[in-house]
């Protein structure tokens, strides 16, 4: 693990994204809460707060983090059948929370991809990334757009 020791606290705060694409039917059941699972958003948005709490125990070397928030939205994009995945995490610490923003998007994809397999084994999880961070010694960071 890097040594933060030296590190001050500040605020840091990180926003990820991703996307599940599907058939637009999928989607719809999703939308409609008709999956046999039941509601794939509500089980993908906390199973996306659920893992982000734990990204320290996922990935190798990554500093275990006191989160004092985090939020997973997801919404549906009718045009391009997708779901679309937002994650913003935040902290008070020596490091920053890229990591776990990107974990909650990356399980809350999974997940939606698990509830809605048995109706479209051809969905494909994509554009996972880091829309943005502040905070820390090395600045702020804005994704292109």
């Amino acid at each position: 693990m890097v040594d933060v020791g030296q590190k001050g606290d500040t605020e840091r705060v990180a926003v990820a994204a991703g996307e599940v694409a599907m058939q637009l039917e999928t989607l719809r059941l999703i939308r409609d809460g008709m999956l046999k699972k039941g509601d794939a958003l509500t089980v993908a948005r906390v199973a996306g707060i659920m893992a982000a709490k734990r990204t320290s125990e996922l990935i190798p070397l990554c500093h275990p983090i006191a989160l004092t928030h985090l939020d997973v939205t997801l919404s549906l994009d009718e045009m391009q059948p997708r779901v679309l995945i937002q994650a913003t995490a935040r902290t008070f610490g020596k490091t920053g929370v890229e990591m776990e923003a990107l974990t909650a998007v990356s399980v809350a994809a999974l997940t939606i991809y698990d509830m809605a397999k048995a109706v479209d084994r051809a969905m494909h999880i994509q554009n996972i990334r880091l829309l943005e961070k502040h905070g820390g010694k090395s600045g702020d960071y804005q994704a292109d757009q």
